[in-house]
């Protein structure tokens, strides 16, 4: 099957204004960042052309070479709540037509300090369950990701990654959506990994 999208960005959170602007949403923020930016609306998948999964998303598409495939690229947020996240991703992956090498996931994570990013080209969930569907359901870790520090907890960690930012880590948060912004979008331009990776690490010089 010809390819309907060239590259495909994900960024993981949970569905429902009761987790908007939570931890574990970051992957969320930074998509609707990079989408309003370039004026893309995220829509319910029953109108992308060729469409048969199952599971919720929302998906923005590019505009260049609107009405005709492959478009440059989609951005999607997977609505099945972060556990059930493969499910949605490998429906997203099989629609696009696309190797795993071209699907970049976002999304938080607690051994980073807060807003620190990392870029990899592959790698394990690390505890993350949203990942860990992912690997599963894909069937391979070699699919590259951004990682979003949120930092550690110094209690519960389920309590911590729903909890919302405070006042006085907004700032930071909101340069660090816009770094991975920047890097996102040079990426979904067809920026090869390695190349980005190394532009931007200098950077991001924090955490692990």
């Amino acid at each position: 099957m010809s390819p309907r999208v060239r590259r495909l960005a994900i960024g993981l959170g949970n569905p429902g204004t009761e987790y908007e602007g939570t931890r574990h949403n970051v992957g969320f923020d930074a998509l609707d960042r990079l989408a309003g930016r370039l004026g893309l609306l995220f829509r319910s998948p029953r109108h992308l052309d060729g469409w048969n999964g199952t599971r919720a998303c929302s998906v923005a598409l590019s505009k260049e070479g609107e009405g005709a495939w492959p478009r440059a690229f989609a951005l999607a947020k997977p609505q099945t709540f972060m556990n059930l996240s493969g499910e949605a991703v490998l429906a997203l992956q099989r629609w696009a037509g696309i190797d795993p090498k071209d699907l970049l996931v976002v999304y938080d994570d607690l051994d980073l300090e807060p807003s620190v990013l990392r870029l990899r080209a592959s790698g394990g969930h690390g505890g993350h369950n949203g990942m860990r569907s992912i690997i599963d359901a894909l069937g391979t870790n070699a699919f590259p990701r951004l990682r979003i520090g949120i930092g550690r907890a110094s209690t519960d960690a389920v309590r911590h990654v729903l909890g919302r930012f405070q006042d006085s880590e907004r700032a930071t948060l909101e340069v660090a959506l816009a770094e991975a912004g920047e890097a996102l979008e040079a990426w979904l331009g067809g920026e090869e990994l390695d190349r980005l990776m190394t532009r931007f690490q200098s950077r991001w010089t924090q955490g692990g």
